[in-house]
């Protein structure tokens, strides 16, 4: 079974659980770490999620994955909260996010005319994102436009 179907037939158990609880299912991911598989699950919540939210959906989740059974591979299934860093994946990440510091990686090196050399590595304000682009503000007031095939990953910034 390929990775795309069992997070689908993941989401698909645990979004009741995670909804029972008043709880927002944020992502989930199978993949493969070292020699280990991995399902993990993010929730949040106003407010933030606790050990305590995490531990509650966990248990129910775990139920229902022992009674799908349908994950051939051993792994480690993992409830958590997305963190301060967390990952923008979906329109209501992105509709979440807007006007908020994010940090853009891309798969290979970019260049902007106001910008010197080269980076994979850009962070600004997001403005704007369709299914084709994404649009920050940087601190200089320049805008960056991505397309969505050129990004690797973007984030929230962490700014401590």
């Amino acid at each position: 079974m390929k990775t795309e179907d069992i997070e689908k037939k993941a989401e698909a158990l645990i979004t009741p659980i995670v909804e029972s609880f008043g709880f927002e299912l944020v992502d989930v991911e199978y993949v493969k770490e070292g020699s280990d598989w991995y399902l993990r699950s993010y929730i949040d919540k106003s407010g933030g999620i606790t050990i305590d939210d995490c531990e509650a959906v966990s248990r129910q989740f775990s139920d229902k994955l022992d009674e799908a059974d349908f994950i051939d591979d051993a792994y480690i299934m993992e409830v958590s909260s997305p963190g301060l860093g967390r990952v923008l994946k979906k329109e209501k990440d992105f509709i979440r996010s807007k006007g908020e510091e994010v940090e853009v990686k891309t798969y290979t090196n970019k260049e902007f005319d106001f910008y010197k050399g080269k980076s994979k590595e850009f962070s600004g304000i997001l403005t704007d994102w369709d299914d084709e682009t994404v649009t920050l503000n940087d601190e200089s007031g320049n805008t960056l436009v991505f397309t969505r095939k050129e990004i690797a990953q973007i984030r929230l910034a962490v700014n401590f």
